[in-house]
């Protein structure tokens, strides 16, 4: 038996006619009514009666009529899934993101959602060398990250760059309600860094940067994520240097965002995805709202490198 004799069978049945069913099938009658006899021969079982000039359905043919029904449905539904996910309609999107970059995720997301309601997302959390590790691995499809990045085998889109902050507890010892410092005015107090798992990234920016001011960083605490940074921050335990988006997507009352006026870094982003894999529909439809919604303020830029 196969899903063709089914499909026949069906239609005979709905439209209690061969030559109604030959019709809607787009065929001539004579092969339909072979086909019915194959099946019936194929069963063993008679699945129609006929009553006047309609077929009725045995009870055979009510029992088969049933599970014909919900083999079909599935078959259709199957297909028009995987039509669906071929053109990124339905499926879902691995994405992965450092937490000094939660902001570049909202609008993209919103706008796929609006879009494209079926696509699920699943968001992974890391830092810039996991993240990377999980694209060459294939558990993630892309990832907005901090720069530095390793290019190999890497497509990139660069992001709008944006300052570097000094977030410090309201009532820090000796703190005024000054908005502004210059980078010499950090040199003797604690700092907590973002610092990679493995690799340069923005812990090293930073610290060259307090050295070409004069100076050695008094670095206490040097972590991958941002949200504990600004919670060790906010208790009163130093002050960290992040990028300024960072400390809204994790506000808290008891932090002063305090500008560098003289600091000559900006932290640098980009979206990154495998140059050697497959991309999915739902991940091009990404991508191109990401291109998109950074309008006339994104630097775009591409890399490949094999």
């Amino acid at each position: 038996m196969d899903t063709r004799k089914l499909r026949y069978f069906k239609t005979i049945a709905d439209e209690k006619q061969v030559t109604k069913a030959a019709k809607k099938l787009h065929m001539a009658q004579p092969p339909l009514s072979q086909q019915l006899k194959l099946l019936e021969n194929e069963l063993n079982v008679s699945l129609f009666e006929r009553h006047g000039r309609y077929l009725e359905l045995t009870s055979a043919g009510k029992a088969l009529y049933k599970h014909a029904c919900k083999i079909l449905q599935t078959i259709d539904d199957a297909v028009l899934e995987t039509k669906a996910i071929e053109s990124g309609k339905l499926g879902m999107l691995k994405i992965g993101v450092n937490k000094s970059c939660f902001s570049y995720m909202i609008h993209p997301i919103q706008t796929l959602r609006q879009i494209y309601p079926d696509v699920q997302i699943a968001l992974r959390e890391g830092d810039t060398y996991s993240l990377t590790e999980q694209l060459h691995q294939r558990e993630i499809e892309l990832a907005i990250v901090r720069l530095p990045v390793q290019l190999e085998q890497i497509s990139s889109v660069s992001l709008p760059s944006e300052p570097y902050v000094l977030a410090i507890a309201k009532d820090w010892p000796g703190l005024t309600s000054t908005k502004q410092m210059s980078m010499k005015d950090l040199k003797d107090l604690p700092l907590l860094l973002l610092h990679r798992i493995s690799g340069t990234g923005q812990y090293e920016k930073i610290v060259n940067e307090c050295k070409r001011h004069g100076f050695v960083p008094n670095v206490v605490c040097a972590c991958p994520d941002a949200s504990l940074l600004i919670a060790l921050a906010a208790a009163g335990t130093g002050g960290t240097i992040i990028p300024k988006s960072s400390l809204f997507a994790f506000h808290s009352d008891a932090l002063a965002m305090i500008e560098l006026t003289d600091i000559e870094i900006q932290a640098d982003a980009a979206m990154i995805w495998s140059s050697d894999r497959y991309v999915s529909k739902q991940a091009e439809h990404f991508i191109t709202i990401v291109k998109e919604g950074m309008g006339e303020f994104g630097r775009i830029s591409q890399t490949e490198n094999q």
